[in-house]
């Protein structure tokens, strides 16, 4: 893809990425994006959250903490440019998005990616993030990407994607350009 006109970008799955790439490899790529999919949670257990056999909810409160915390560590410690699939659930407590995602989480995920410089995508296929993140991630200055959780041959028209331009009132200085640093 050298010299063709494209950004060329790194998905970095899982956490043990860091200890598989070199740093000059991990250079070759215009951009890195990861998300909080897959972690280990506090028993040690490795859990893919779309997985519904690998998730064991418990207490909703306490696995919020454990994934606000999980997420944290993903933007203060993770050399990502691009966090995706922001505020997913697993669909056991999907249903309770609102309640879970309390302005308190919102606004720890959004101080670790504005403090680190880590763009939020707002995902058209999974809806992601609702409005009100956006609206508050717009607030602390983080920039923002499309996206659509692969998905086969239909990617859509990311049509949630445009919904969310208008209703948050987003600019082109709102979103991230590879290369730019996204400070301006």
């Amino acid at each position: 893809m050298k010299g063709k006109p494209c950004f060329l970008g790194m998905q970095a799955e899982g956490r043990e990425w860091v200890d598989m790439f070199s740093k000059e490899a991990i250079r070759q790529f215009d951009y890195v994006f990861s998300d909080a999919m897959t972690f280990t949670d506090h028993r040690g257990k490795r859990v893919r959250l779309w997985m519904k056999d690998e998730v064991e909810v418990g207490d909703k409160q306490a696995f919020m903490e454990m994934l606000v915390q999980r997420i944290q560590g993903i933007l203060n410690d993770e050399p990502i440019d691009v966090y995706v699939n922001p505020t997913f659930l697993p669909a056991v407590i999907a249903e309770e998005y609102d309640q879970l995602w309390t302005e308190q989480r919102m606004d720890k995920v959004i101080e670790a990616a504005a403090a680190n410089g880590v763009a939020i995508e707002i995902n058209a296929k999974l809806r992601l993030p609702r409005p009100e993140f956006i609206k508050r991630a717009k607030r602390a200055g983080v920039k923002f990407t499309f996206g659509t959780n692969n998905g086969g041959r239909e990617l859509g028209r990311l049509e949630y994607c445009l919904d969310m331009i208008k209703e948050c009132r987003l600019t082109p200085g709102d979103m991230f350009v590879p290369g730019r640093g996204n400070d301006d």
